[in-house]
């Protein structure tokens, strides 16, 4: 049987989120009167994979209770509003063996985008929306000045998190979905934990370091990222507008 686990990053509050945010996590938002990660794990289970691990942190007493019978292990953050997702993720570090899929809590997909990351056959996978900035132009009057750049040569990823000078720069947009080969793993771990402490990191300190740098750096220094590309078929929850915006174009899962 081919094992595969899954890392829900859940600890964030969102204040752009508030007042829905005022009494529960942000991936208890509802759209379409359900829970963010309801959709996440109803398409894992459609995908076979039971192994779910959450890492909480606001709120994380009505996740738990809300989740309690779902069968998820959980792992908690308790300095999530001092520290950022990677940190967030190395919280469920002793949950990192067999093939994982690390997934944010804010995105809603399709099963089809999580079957296509999950027969990626390389180390370091991510998936990426080419049909972007239709999703970007429901949410934004300049869709330019939130996206970050992507750049792929040779069939990887040379490039991604930067702030674009041109749509040229932008080969689609990372998502929040990522898997990482069970070989792979300890090397990525290790990687993470023996990055210098002090340093800064694209204007962020080590607590605070973006995904995307941390995947800038696996790139640059310990093995190569894959796109997994997509087109649409999925959404970020962000704010109160994303919602009110998608509702209003009809978007269903």
């Amino acid at each position: 049987i081919y094992f595969m686990k899954m890392i829900i990053v859940a600890a964030g509050q969102c204040t752009r989120l508030r007042p829905l945010t005022d009494n529960k996590p942000k991936c208890m938002v509802e759209y379409n009167n359900k829970p963010i990660i309801d959709y996440i794990l109803d398409v894992a289970n459609e995908c076979n994979i039971k192994d779910v691990a959450i890492v909480n942190g606001y709120k994380k007493d009505i996740l738990e209770e809300y989740l309690k019978d779902k069968g998820c292990v959980f792992f908690t953050n308790q300095e999530f509003d001092k520290t950022n997702m990677v940190s967030t993720l190395f919280h469920a570090k002793e949950f990192m063996s067999d093939d994982i899929i690390i997934s944010y809590a804010d995105i809603i997909y399709k099963s089809k985008i999580l079957k296509k990351l999950m027969a990626s056959k390389e180390d370091f996978s991510v998936v990426v929306d080419e049909n972007w900035r239709e999703l970007w132009s429901l949410r934004m009057e300049s869709p330019l000045e939130d996206a970050e750049t992507l750049k792929v040569k040779g069939g990887n990823i040379v490039e991604l998190g930067k702030k674009p000078n041109s749509y040229n720069e932008i080969e689609g947009q990372y998502i929040g979905l990522i898997k990482i080969s069970k070989s792979a793993l300890p090397k990525f771990i290790k990687f993470y934990e023996t990055l210098d402490k002090t340093k800064i990191y694209d204007g962020q300190d080590y607590d605070n370091m973006y995904m995307t740098s941390l995947i800038q750096m696996v790139i640059d220094n310990v093995m190569n990222v894959t796109p997994v590309f997509i087109n649409g078929e999925w959404i970020e929850i962000d704010s109160v507008e994303d919602i009110n915006a998608y509702n209003k174009k009809g978007i269903k899962f």
